[in-house]
């Protein structure tokens, strides 16, 4: 894949010898709105290299993307070995995933293709096209600080219409985790220490300031990243 120059850079060795987040498209693929969502976390003064992976089939092909477990599996398992040889490369250097939509249930399926030796930093999970129900426990057991699902009841559209007729990423015809967030007994059950869970982050009306207006597409913002994902992903001082 060709990137513009401006991706290029945000993929300097400078970059990755300090921390790597990885971008995971919806089942789009690269396109605008996972270009400005690494931009949104450069401009949020995330200092690691930010990189995006397409691991779709391409515009054409999205709802085959969306379903093919097949996909899903042989993608994320060149994901975590990717992963696994970043963290070979940079050892003690933080690894951050950060999801739309598919691409958000991508981030499950790659941190369970992980070796259980491996852990990243976390997950951010922007309205993922998952069921609520989902079993996350070895999902989140591969993480240091857990993941977070951001998710809005406004994406009736994609979340909710679409996916009680197409289905989502795991194969339930149902109201998808990016819509009603994920269920209480999941995040009761996957909960392995106070960092090391699931949070649900439920719209709020102060993000319509960043350009998110509640629904699929608007998560993704420039602003709204640099403002909103940027500084769970910064690096803590101390």
């Amino acid at each position: 894949m060709n990137l513009p120059a401006d991706l290029e850079q945000l993929r300097s060795s400078e970059r990755l010898d300090q921390g790597l987040v990885i971008v995971l498209p919806g089942i789009e693929g690269y396109s605008r709105l996972n270009r400005r969502l690494a931009h949104g976390l450069a401009q949020g003064g995330v200092p690691y290299a930010i990189e995006i992976y397409d691991w779709t089939f391409g515009w054409c092909w999205q709802l085959w993307s969306l379903r093919s477990r097949r996909r899903h599996f042989e993608q994320a398992t060149l994901l975590a070995s990717h992963i696994a040889e970043y963290q070979n490369q940079h050892p003690g250097c933080p690894v951050h995933l950060i999801g739309h939509s598919g691409g958000g249930a991508m981030i499950a399926f790659t941190l369970e293709a992980l070796a259980p030796s491996r852990q990243i930093t976390s997950g951010v999970m922007l309205v993922p096209a998952l069921s609520p129900d989902y079993d996350l426990r070895t999902a989140v057991s591969r993480t240091e600080r857990g993941i977070w699902n951001y998710c809005s009841y406004g994406d009736v559209f994609f979340l909710g219409a679409g996916t009680l007729l197409c289905g989502t990423a795991d194969g339930r015809h149902c109201i998808a985790a990016g819509n009603t967030g994920f269920s209480q007994a999941v995040i009761e059950r996957s909960r392995i220490s106070e960092q090391a869970a699931i949070r649900n982050v439920p719209y709020r009306w102060e993000m319509f300031r960043t350009g998110h207006v509640g629904g699929h597409l608007s998560v993704t913002k420039t602003e709204f990243i640099s403002q909103e994902i940027a500084p769970l992903l910064r690096p803590t001082s101390g």
